[in-house]
């Protein structure tokens, strides 16, 4: 198996991008879901989930490192005017630094080719940050429990991810196809790519070899 696609996320909930190669930590990708999206008393995080027209922004790292939406830097006033534009209410935009919310459950989600191939889907849909290629079908479903090994870098594989409502709007268009969901779950029971922690640090490529490790007793879970 190898590292086929590796995808980061600046802004929670906005579209991400794709890169050659990402450093990894106990806090998950480096520059990953750093800045998100909350109201403007502070009281909740805003998420694609309610308000999926932040799939519409396009977030991204500049060379020098600083997070941009459309060009725009994440804290000027030209990315808060096109954030509340697209959010439709007053909202903030807050570094979140390494704090866990930063995530809805784990800082990973690995995709596999073989289990996007069978179900047909736009990868896209799943926002996954590492997608594992020559990977024969739904594999990916007796993985929890086992790791992923690539040189030094070690991924604990928790759970699968049970999939939501984001996975309806073309990444595209954002146009809604409620068609999509039912068939995770009337196919794979709702759950989709995996949801992972990284054990062991360091910097992954596309193109790496990466290996599955069973869990302690010795088999995959």
């Amino acid at each position: 198996m190898y590292v086929q696609e590796l995808w980061r996320y600046p802004v929670k909930s906005m579209r991400g991008e794709q890169v050659a190669e990402v450093t990894l930590d106990r806090t998950g990708i480096a520059g990953d879901r750093n800045i998100i999206v909350v109201s403007e008393g502070l009281d909740r995080i805003i998420t694609a989930r309610t308000h999926p027209n932040l799939l519409g922004l396009r977030a991204s790292i500049s060379e020098d490192g600083m997070t941009l939406i459309e060009g725009h830097v994440w804290d000027s006033s030209a990315a808060l005017a096109l954030t509340r534009n697209a959010v439709g209410e007053s909202i903030r935009l807050v570094d979140a630094g390494t704090r866990a919310e930063r995530f809805d459950v784990l800082p990973l989600l690995v995709a596999t080719d073989g289990a996007v191939r069978e179900l047909d889907v736009d990868l896209r849909r799943l926002r996954p940050n590492i997608v594992i290629g020559d990977v024969l079908g739904h594999a990916e479903r007796s993985w929890p429990g086992a790791s992923l090994l690539s040189g030094s870098i070690v991924i604990d594989v928790a759970q699968l991810r049970p999939r939501c409502v984001m996975t309806t709007f073309d990444p595209d268009t954002l146009n809604q196809d409620l068609e999509v969901l039912r068939k995770i779950v009337r196919e794979v029971e709702g759950k989709l790519a995996l949801d992972c922690a990284v054990a062991s640090p360091g910097v992954l490529h596309v193109n790496d070899h990466i290996f599955l490790h069973p869990n302690s007793k010795g088999h995959l879970s």
